[in-house]
């Protein structure tokens, strides 16, 4: 499986430390960065270079909404050809049939108990790793 350079947008600590201990306790040598809002996301991405593979996605977040962040990578030439993945406690039909409408890559519900959660990160990022992603 190729290592994934992923951008992780998640503003609750406890959340980021748990997707870490996850990618550590998987064994998975994928390179993490971490952005708290989609502000400092956005920072990150505009130098575009050394873009992410994959982004994940938190949807409630402050300054500018996941929904937002997705709406200005979108309109963007470049960044709009990253694949997102939504990684959320939202069950909101709304928000996910207007994050697919925008152009999402997945939604992927965070379970309560961490035994599914760290099974569901497993095969979301397995599914990536063995995917052609294009090379911006």
């Amino acid at each position: 499986m190729k290592a994934l350079n992923i951008l992780l947008i998640e503003d609750d600590m406890i959340e980021v430390m748990k997707f870490n201990r996850t990618i550590s306790s998987l064994q998975l040598n994928h390179k993490i960065t971490e952005a708290n809002n989609g502000e400092e996301a956005l920072k990150l991405l505009e130098k575009k270079d050394d873009l992410p593979d994959i982004i994940l996605l938190d949807l409630n977040m402050p300054k500018i909404s996941g929904i937002e962040f997705l709406n200005i990578l979108k309109n963007d030439d470049i960044l709009k050809y990253i694949p997102t993945i939504i990684l959320t406690t939202s069950s909101n039909q709304k928000d996910l049939l207007e994050c697919y409408k925008i152009g999402i890559a997945g939604y992927v519900l965070k379970p309560l108990k961490y035994e599914d959660y760290t099974s569901k990160i497993e095969k979301v990022l397995a599914y990536w790793s063995i995917n052609e992603l294009k090379q911006i």
